[in-house]
């Protein structure tokens, strides 16, 4: 036959009887949850999704406000921001300036000095062969 309880009534108790009570208080949790342990699990995994659910929503929309975010700060930035063909006119317009500071012709004066050279070839190549085996024929005698 199981041991029954001791009422405590003083709050003086000894300390055997106490101790004998707290162990039969343990027993009695471990009975009651391996006969509710099936529903409790059953009702954890149920409340687990349900968490698991909110926090996804959570998620999905904390991520759309995020991309919204980002969407209008990158439409701000490319309103704000200088257009690049003028950042690249800035540049190259320095770098003409350090080029010239160096002593070096533009783009226009070496297309200029091309186009007389071009001109001066064509002139060359028109002229008769006689008068040109001439001259080399003077200045060979070196």
């Amino acid at each position: 036959m199981p041991a029954k309880p001791r009422p405590l009534t003083d709050n003086s108790a000894p300390a055997p009887e106490s101790a004998h009570n707290i162990w039969l208080a343990g027993l009695g949790a471990l009975a009651r949850a391996q006969a509710e342990g099936g529903r409790a699990f059953e009702a954890l995994v149920k409340q687990g999704l349900e968490m698991q659910n909110q926090t996804q929503t959570l998620a999905k929309e904390r991520m759309a406000e995020a991309a919204q975010q980002m969407q209008q700060q990158m439409q701000a930035m490319t309103t704000q921001a200088p257009p690049w063909n003028r950042l690249g006119g800035i540049f190259e317009q320095r770098v003409a300036q350090a080029l010239a500071g160096l002593g070096m012709p533009t783009a226009q004066e070496l297309a200029a000095l091309t186009a007389r050279v071009q001109a001066l070839e064509q002139a060359l190549s028109t002229q008769p062969a006689a008068k040109r085996t001439t001259r080399a024929k003077r200045k060979a005698p070196d």
